[in-house]
């Protein structure tokens, strides 16, 4: 029993001497890994101010993103002149390819047979909108006329048609003029010896 008693009592010193070494190895321990090769002095208070210097670095990244979202709106005025100019895409031929849409119709007014329908193919190759071939037996017409209704569309496109296949334009005479909308070229015989384009 003596013997037990001692060795307990051993224990007890032992484990209170590594007790007091751990406490004090552990208190120097925490000092070299706090400032882990900042600073040799154990009681500097290194630590606390490194967190400092890492939040104001941390701003300037920041201030940096703002300045992206003022870029992105001058990119945004071009695309709204683009599609106002849509149309012919050559500055010489403008005017008269935007009258083409206009509706043309070719009346035959010669004793040449198809001529009015040649002359509705040289329209079409030329890219008007020809919606009509037939014959005028009601009077006879001096000369190849592109007629049109006068303030409308039709007198720029008559005019551009009549130009390109070397004829006149005129205003709608009172034969035709209560008929149906679009430009109404009445060919005769005349046709095609003054154009370049008319065969």
């Amino acid at each position: 029993m003596k013997a037990a008693g001692v060795v307990l009592v051993g224990v007890a010193i032992v484990a209170a001497v590594i007790g007091g070494i751990s406490a004090l190895s552990g208190g120097d321990g925490g000092n070299e890994a706090g400032p882990s090769g900042t600073s040799t002095q154990p009681g500097t208070s290194g630590g606390p101010s490194s967190p400092p210097a890492t939040s104001s670095t941390a701003t300037p990244p920041s201030t940096s993103t703002p300045a992206s979202p003022t870029s992105p709106p001058p990119p945004t005025s071009p695309p709204p002149g683009q599609p106002t100019s849509p149309g012919p895409g050559q500055p010489g031929g403008d005017q008269q390819a935007s009258n083409k849409w206009v509706t043309v119709r070719v009346y035959n007014n010669s004793l040449i047979e198809h001529l009015a329908a040649r002359a509705a193919d040289d329209f079409r190759h030329a890219g008007w909108n020809v919606t009509e071939v037939k014959g005028y037996p009601y009077g006879t017409i001096p000369a190849t006329t592109a007629y049109y209704r006068p303030g409308t569309d039709e007198e720029a496109a008559a005019k551009a048609l009549a130009q390109q296949f070397g004829f006149k334009a005129e205003p709608r005479f009172d034969g035709i003029k209560d008929a149906s909308a679009g430009v109404i070229v009445i060919v005769t015989k005349d046709y095609g010896t003054n154009s370049p384009k008319g065969s």
